[in-house]
């Protein structure tokens, strides 16, 4: 070998050693990774384009009984409230602007909005970690697309001792302001628009959820101060566009309060401060857009989703089979399950394995459809199908509850 090829050789050998040492530093593994797999999933979906939502099948073929113990995921049962109670406070006159002391703001790494969001918020009330401090636990794997409002709640009820924390569904404009005057800062989950870089196929919607910590309004430009983990800190929303992207969540949102501000709390969310309440009141608003508005695919969703919570599985799943009729983004199974409970516990295998099925084609790394599509392969009588779409769910998720209790069903502890 001459000198010559040597030489080159020991700098391809060198450039090697010192690219593998490089992909060793956490940010660049990540941003490594998160660009391959974006290049993939787009070459996946050239090659073949995913749909639109699939819409409901004339039949079922599920078996007539359901497996002894199968996890929902919904709340304990509960009982349907009769009527909504009226609010106990008497508010004073809201001021005209109100801003926070905004926190530093954190930009998300890939797929953690969520973490992201959580802990600039945890920053206003002199928690001192980070976002990836959170992904730790709620959200080890990067490429987990999703973090639930119960896995944030979990993480705070956990690691933050001296916070309570609530979440709740139907909030209003007037309410976020009401809160945010009393100095509490609010996170609500709703929609964004991804970067095109960010597509699946040239045919994506670019539709996503995304959360937001709302720290100020302002009347006179009517719009909200919001720190956004994915596009910049201090800006503004405009009033109108925040309502209308919060619908597609059930306008969740989540506030935080140490213990001697439950009262004060509870006094601004009057009857929303009970839980169930709360759901009965978000059933009848949907209830009541469905009916002025038919064609809205978001009020059927929502709908669906606060009779799943009062396990009304058959009437829920005709409310999604209503809102799949009129359409939905890509991504919305990303995000929400309901749908998936739904169909299970109503018997409708053959809708749960489509639906499932059309989720991993969209997102593979949700161990919430992958979840559920191995109960739907269980129903197939597909057991093994079924154990490797729970251990997947478990890769995706490691210690998650409902996987390992689904493997613990099928082959005993």
């Amino acid at each position: 070998m001459s000198k010559k090829v040597r030489t080159i050789a020991l700098a391809l050998a060198g450039f090697l050693l010192l690219s593998v040492l490089v992909y060793q530093i956490p940010k660049v593994k990540s941003a490594v990774d998160w660009r391959t797999e974006k290049f993939g999933l787009y070459v996946k979906n050239v090659l073949n384009p995913p749909g639109p939502v699939p819409t409901a099948l004339p039949t079922s073929t599920a078996p007539a009984t359901l497996p002894t113990g199968t996890p929902t995921s919904t709340p304990e049962p509960v009982l349907t409230p009769t009527s909504l109670a009226s609010p106990t406070a008497t508010f004073a006159p809201l001021p005209a602007q109100v801003q926070l002391t905004p926190p530093a703001w954190e930009q998300q790494t890939p797929n953690n909005c969520g973490p992201a969001t959580l802990s600039m918020t945890l920053h206003m009330y002199g928690w001192t970690g980070t976002q990836a401090d959170i992904a730790a636990q709620i959200k080890p794997v990067l490429q987990d697309r999703n973090v639930n409002p119960e896995e944030l709640a979990w993480y705070v009820r956990n690691n933050a001792g001296w916070l309570n924390v609530e979440y709740r569904v139907a909030g209003d404009l007037l309410l976020l302001k009401r809160l945010l005057a009393a100095n509490y800062p609010v996170i609500v989950e709703s929609v964004t628009k991804l970067d095109p870089n960010d597509a699946l196929g040239p045919n994506d919607d670019l539709w996503a959820a995304h959360y937001l910590l709302l720290t100020g309004y302002d009347d006179a430009t009517q719009t909200f101060t919001v720190q956004d983990s994915y596009h910049g800190a201090n800006l503004t929303v405009a009033y109108s566009q925040l309502e209308s992207d919060w619908k597609a969540f059930n306008n969740l949102y989540m506030v935080f309060y140490v213990a001697q501000e439950e009262s004060e709390l509870s006094s601004i969310l009057g009857a929303d401060w009970d839980a169930d309440t709360n759901r009965q009141h978000a059933l009848e608003l949907a209830q009541a857009e469905t009916e002025t508005n038919p064609q809205d695919s978001y009020a059927w969703f929502n709908l669906g989703s606060n009779l799943v919570y009062f396990e009304k599985y058959d009437e829920a799943a005709n409310a999604y089979d209503k809102s799949r009729k009129i359409g939905l983004p890509l991504r919305m199974f990303r995000y929400q399950f309901g749908p998936f409970i739904a169909y299970f516990q109503s018997n409708r295998n053959d809708d749960l394995l489509a639906l499932t099925d059309y989720a991993r084609g969209i997102t593979d790394m949700s161990e919430e459809t992958w979840l559920w599509y191995g109960w739907a392969l269980y129903r197939k009588d597909d057991f093994k199908g079924a154990k490797d779409a729970w251990n997947k769910a478990l890769e995706i998720r490691p210690g998650y509850v409902d996987a390992q209790y689904a493997l613990n069903f099928l082959t005993g502890p």
